[in-house]
């Protein structure tokens, strides 16, 4: 017989862990200097800087943060979708 109890408290790790993990990646950084475009990202996705020819360009700065925002939110979506959410983990599905 499954013991939710327990499930419930796997469930509860795997998101600590993942909270970490995105915790340790936000405060990685990328930088990329090529072409004329100088680009800084952190390993969590979020563009701090992007320059061209020495120029900052904020606004698209912020919309390229908001559409991988809207991606990763679908993505997030999908697995759930695809897993069945907190049912499927719990064999309830």
């Amino acid at each position: 017989m499954l013991n939710p109890f327990k499930q419930l408290g796997d469930l509860k790790q795997m998101r600590d862990q993942a909270m970490e993990m995105q915790r340790k990646l936000s405060a990685e950084t990328i930088e990329l200097n090529e072409d004329g475009v100088h680009l800084v990202i952190t390993g969590d996705q979020k563009i701090l800087s992007f320059e061209i020819e020495g120029i900052a360009n904020d606004k698209v700065r912020e919309k390229v943060n908001k559409a991988i925002k809207m991606s990763q939110e679908m993505a997030a979506k999908k697995l759930a979708e695809m897993s069945g959410g907190l049912q499927g983990l719990l064999g309830q599905g």
